[in-house]
Parts: C-alpha cells; sequence; structure tokens
C-alpha cells in the first residue's frame, strides 16, 4: 500500500523540523521546512495541477472507451479495442497515483491552514478532496477514503469503504465547506482555477455538488435529488466566465499533459477523432464541427507535421471509426467500404490522410487550458434535473439551450481562433431546442450533449463516466479478438496493480464486494443499480 497510496509523503518531507540543539548548524537538516514557515497556499495548486493534468492516463483509456477519439495505432489498443498493450498495468496504476498524490496535497493543505486559522483555505481543500476522490472512486469503486491520506499517523494499509458511504461523506462535507467560505476572510494566493475568487469557488463548490448529487440519479433517486436540489438553489455557475479551468505553463515544467502527448510523432499521426463523434455534430450540423476538427494536409510528410495547419471545412471531417487495425486482416480499416482512401503518392502515403484529427491550433499548444468543470455541463446536469421532475429553478428546455450555447462559446478559451460568437451559437441553440416530447427523448438529447461537450474539450474522463451513468449516447462497442472485456465497453478500472500484495486483507473484501472480481466490466455501485 505504500507505493499504491501516497499518504502524504510530501508532508513528511517539507515539514520535519531539523534537529536545533545549541544551535549547532551541524545538526539542522538544510533543507527542511517546518510548518510554521511554510506558505499553504503552495499546496493548492499543486493540488489543482496534479489532479487536471491527465495526458496519457485518459488517452489510453477514456479518450476511446466512449467513443470519442480513435486509433488503429497498437499503442492504443487499451482505449480503442479494449486490448491490453504493453503499457496497460502503468496507466491502470497512473489515475490512481496520480489522484492519490492530489488529494494528499489538498489533505496537507486543509491541516496547515486550519493551524494557521486560514478558513477559506482550509474549506477551498475540503473541496479540492472531494473533488479529486470522486474522481477516483467513480473510476474504480470502493477505495480508501476515510482512513485514506493519513500516512503521517501510520496507516498504510486503510479500509476500503463503500462507495455509498464515499459519496454520503463527500456531500456532507462538501455542503459544510462551502457554507463556511467568506470572501472578507483570508486570500487564496495560489489558485490556478479562480485566481482566489471566493465568489466563483462558492459557486464552483456548488456545481460540484449538482453533479456529484446527479452521479447518483440510479443509486440513491431521493438523495440525488435533495442535494441536486439544493445545489440549484443556492446558486452554481451562472456563465462561462465561471468555467472552472486549469492553467499550464509548459516552460516550467507544467504544461498540459494530453497535448503534449498527442505531439509525439506516433500520436500525432495516429490519432483521429471517432466516427460516432463526427457523424453527431455532422448530422446537427454543429457550429463546433468546423472549429474542433482538421483534415491534415496531404501525403505523410505534410501530414504529420504538426507547423502545417489542416483543412477545417466541415464538409470534409470524417471520423476514423473505432476497432480497426492497418495489419491488412478482416479488421483493416482500408478495407472498409467507406474507407475514403490515402492521401499523397508513392513514397509519402498516408493512409489515414483523410480522417479528421483534433485541430492543432486549438487543442495542441503545450500550455493550453485544462478544463475541469464548466457552466455547459451544470446547465444540461439541470437541464437533466427538471426533466426528472425536481424542483429546480427554470425549465428542461431554458437549462439545455444555456448548455449548448455556453458549450460552443467555451471553446475559446483554447485559443481566441476556436471563438464561436454569441449569435451563431444562439441561432444554433434555437435551431436545436432540447426535444420535450417525452423524458426519455428529453434525456437521450441532455446527455448526448454532455458526452459531444466534454469529448471536445478534451475532458474524456468525466465524459465516459457520465456515459456509464446515463446510457447515452448508444454506444456499439468494439468485439476485436483478444480483447480484455468480452466485447464490452469498460465500466471501471481494475485497482492498482499492488493493492492486492500491500494492502491485501482490505483489498480483497473490496473486491469481494465487486459483482465479477476486480475487472474492467465489474460496475461501481452508482453504476449497478
Amino acid at each position: 500500500m505504500k507505493k499504491g497510496l501516497l499518504y502524504i509523503t510530501l508532508g513528511v518531507a517539507l515539514f520535519t523540523s531539523g534537529c536545533t540543539k545549541d544551535f549547532d548548524e551541524i545538526n539542522t537538516d538544510p533543507v527542511a521546512v517546518d510548518a510554521a514557515r511554510y506558505n499553504a497556499n503552495l499546496l493548492l495548486s499543486k493540488s489543482q495541477y496534479q489532479y487536471a493534468n491527465k495526458g496519457y492516463a485518459q488517452l489510453l483509456f477514456q479518450s476511446m472507451w466512449p467513443q470519442l477519439l480513435a486509433s488503429t495505432f497498437n499503442y492504443y489498443s487499451n482505449g480503442d479495442k479494449y486490448v491490453a498493450s504493453s503499457g496497460i498495468i502503468g496507466y491502470q496504476n497512473q489515475l490512481w497515483n496520480d489522484d492519490y498524490r492530489g488529494a494528499s496535497f489538498a489533505y496537507e493543505m486543509t491541516q496547515l491552514a486550519k493551524e494557521k486559522g486560514l478558513t477559506n483555505l482550509e474549506n477551498v481543500g475540503v473541496i479540492m478532496k472531494v473533488l479529486i476522490m470522486q474522481h477516483i472512486t467513480d473510476c474504480y469503486g470502493d477505495v480508501p477514503y476515510s482512513q485514506a491520506l493519513s500516512g503521517k499517523t501510520n496507516v498504510f494499509t486503510p479500509e476500503y469503504d463503500t462507495q455509498e458511504s464515499i459519496y454520503t461523506s463527500m456531500l456532507t462535507e462538501l455542503d459544510a465547506a462551502i457554507t463556511k467560505l467568506d470572501p472578507a476572510a483570508d486570500k487564496l494566493t495560489a489558485d490556478l482555477f479562480y485566481g482566489g475568487d471566493i465568489a466563483k469557488w462558492k459557486r464552483f463548490g456548488y456545481s460540484l455538488m449538482l453533479r456529484s448529487a446527479m452521479r447518483l440519479t440510479k443509486a440513491k433517486p431521493e438523495l440525488a435529488r435533495q442535494y441536486a436540489e439544493k445545489a440549484a438553489s443556492l446558486g452554481t455557475f451562472q456563465s462561462i466566465a465561471d468555467n472552472a479551468v486549469c492553467t499550464s505553463d509548459n516552460s516550467t515544467g507544467n504544461g498540459n499533459g494530453t497535448s503534449n502527448a498527442l505531439l509525439v510523432v506516433e500520436d500525432y499521426r495516429e490519432v483521429k477523432w471517432s466516427k460516432k463523434l463526427i457523424d453527431y455534430l455532422r448530422v446537427n450540423n454543429d457550429p463546433r464541427l468546423g472549429v474542433s476538427a482538421e483534415i491534415p494536409p496531404a501525403g505523410l510528410a505534410a501530414g504529420t507535421n504538426s507547423s502545417l495547419a489542416g483543412n477545417r471545412d466541415s464538409s470534409v471531417q470524417r471520423g476514423l471509426p473505432n476497432g480497426y487495425d492497418l495489419a491488412g486482416g478482416a479488421t483493416d480499416v482500408t478495407k472498409r467500404s467507406d474507407y475514403p482512401g490515402s492521401t499523397g503518392a508513392a513514397g509519402d502515403v498516408y493512409l489515414l490522410g483523410r480522417y479528421s484529427r483534433p485541430t492543432t491550433a486549438i487543442y495542441l499548444s503545450r500550455s493550453a487550458p485544462i478544463f475541469v468543470l464548466t457552466y455547459a455541463e451544470t446547465e444540461l446536469l439541470l437541464a437533466e434535473a427538471a426533466v426528472r421532475g425536481w424542483t429546480i429553478p427554470g425549465t428542461a428546455a431554458e437549462h439545455y439551450r444555456n448548455g449548448v450555447v455556453a458549450a460552443l462559446q467555451s471553446l475559446a478559451t483554447f485559443s481566441a481562433s476556436a471563438t464561436i460568437s454569441a449569435a451563431d451559437a444562439n441561432a444554433y441553440a434555437t435551431a436545436h431546442p432540447l426535444d420535450v416530447s417525452s423524458a426519455n427523448a428529453s434525456l437521450k438529447m441532455i446527455n448526448e450533449q454532455y458526452w459531444a461537450t466534454n469529448g471536445l474539450l478534451f475532458n474524456f474522463i468525466e465524459a465516459w463516466i457520465n456515459w456509464r451513468r446515463s446510457g447515452y449516447p448508444v454506444l456499439t462497442p468494439v468485439n476485436y479478438q483478444g480483447n480484455f472485456t468480452g466485447g464490452t465497453i469498460p465500466r471501471r478500472i481494475a485497482y492498482q496493480s499492488t493493492e492486492g500484495s500491500t494492502n491485501p486483507v482490505n483489498y480483497q473484501e473490496a473486491v469481494k464486494r465487486l459483482q465479477g472480481g476486480d475487472n474492467y466490466t465489474s460496475r461501481v455501485w452508482w453504476d449497478a443499480q
């Protein structure tokens, strides 16, 4: 477990006081910083960046499980075909390790802030912990929560809490923390999301509460309703100005991991938008199609040169179907009847050259912003809550419209060249109102939009999680030879690979509660109802 969970190892390193008997310089640790002198605010930005910057951890799995991206490349077979590649164990572990590390930063920040009387920082730390722990439990299921983050008190083999108890605790803690935020109290000085704006943190907290509540629509609908109504009444995001976006800076070594990964030569050549997504945008005449996607320049050399812009004309965009390869057999994409052909001439042939990639100028800055939680998502969830008949200010149709307009306009955060004007966004929303002919029709439309919105904002993990909860869009699973799911889309990530040896008793207890055991097809509590 000492490898599986990173229990405040940072805290031990930073806050150990050196021996200063007789002020003997020899006995003083020259690199230690005691808690009294450490600026706890610095842990906020560490926690935020650690949580947001997922890179290959989402690209290798969740970008393709909900069929947003696609690839013929073997390295992406974990996601595209549910076939283990050489790196599967590392990526099985990465989100667990990264998120527990981020949660440890938040927890330590909370403890230090409490000692120093920094009430806003303390409670923002609680909100960050909930944000990160929700990520972990949504991806893995039952996980250490109540005994987690306790390495400094020598708890190295924590119990796995049930997901039901985790959600109950998270909602209670979140409610209390938001209530204690006070714009007149201490200032946040290292906040990558909001620059210390406490009013926005309150709205973030209630928007996170809404999202957390909506996870429970199948498992515990009355609790879901209670907290969704509370969040809506107390104030979720008001506009795209409230979007929680984590800044990155490649010049300091804190770049955007997803963008950096996709700029690797093989990734840039092989990763495409999926047929499912491009078809969805096209059939709806969505203006994001001509912004988010481009066809590479002709030929392998030009088509894989990231300094050359592609063709963004919406009429020529084409998504790559999931589940195919370039191996020459029955699953070779070039043998499909709709294969569009290669580009280039002999010696410079690009077999995937007519498939759409994410627009380089929009998505692939090495210091691109990272979306965490958006007004568009929040409005779409409020639309769903209203469809369910819950007491939500405004109608489902109004919230859906707000969500669509916000989704289109949020792309400009990546780059000014992704700007969709307010007039165009509103015209599109007017032409595509919520289908209110039935509750099922509304739920389908809302959650398809949620899927596309998160995919186009590169928040692939959230798109996968909500697909599992809602069932939309309806996806046809890939059934490629040698897959590890029996031809079904993964419903969770297998536990961190060393847990069975480092925390065996608690790990086995958690596995017993999973119908089907510790594999990618077992369903977590809120998904199993």
